[in-house]
């Protein structure tokens, strides 16, 4: 039988503060009324034979704010680039020039802010529920390591009280994170 070793709680705040900073990269690619280069992190492109990133065919700057251009390094992947951003589900919809793509941000309808209202809440609810597994599997380890006798009774309370002092502030930044999101994209 393996020996259950004492619980390292840092290991765990440290995976919900993953969660929430997985939030923030998510939230980073949706639109909002400006543009930011963090929009096209999730498009992906048929090059090569395989999938890959778009921000790993060209550089992607923002000169405007409601523009992204990607400037594509090779020729041979314009036109894969320019269909993987216009099938991306974004609503764009780029314009050709050269090896340059010109993305215009079109303002966004009071539906399509709607929409993004609902997949940002969807995106930090995800993370509330990995946070909370996280919980779960914390406590479970405790609830062994007292089992097993390498922690005490004690011990184990206080260290779940301290799990949940984690969950609980883990799960406060997701929501303050979202109530900011939802207030950018509702902003006109």
């Amino acid at each position: 039988m393996a020996q259950t070793e004492k619980p390292d709680l840092p290991k765990y705040r440290d995976r919900m503060d993953k969660a929430v900073v997985a939030l923030k990269e998510e939230f980073g690619s949706l639109r909002t009324g400006r543009a930011s280069a963090s929009l096209l992190d999730q498009v992906m492109v048929e090059a090569y034979g395989s999938t890959m990133p778009l921000t790993q065919c060209g550089s992607v700057s923002v000169p405007e704010p409601r523009m992204i251009t990607v400037s594509i390094w090779d020729k041979g992947l314009v036109v894969s680039c320019e269909k993987a951003i216009r099938n991306s589900g974004l609503g764009l919809n780029p314009m050709v020039d050269g090896q340059t793509l010109r993305v215009p941000i079109p303002p966004l309808t009071e539906e399509r802010r709607r929409d993004l209202q609902k997949l940002a809440g969807k995106y930090a609810e995800h993370q509330r529920v990995a946070i909370r597994n996280v919980r779960r599997e914390a406590n479970e380890h405790l609830r062994a390591a007292q089992k097993d006798a390498v922690i005490s009774e004690d011990d184990e309370k206080r260290m779940e009280k301290e799990i949940q002092e984690y969950t609980d502030a883990a799960v406060k930044r997701v929501d303050e994170a979202l109530k900011t999101k939802e207030q950018e994209i509702m902003q006109v």
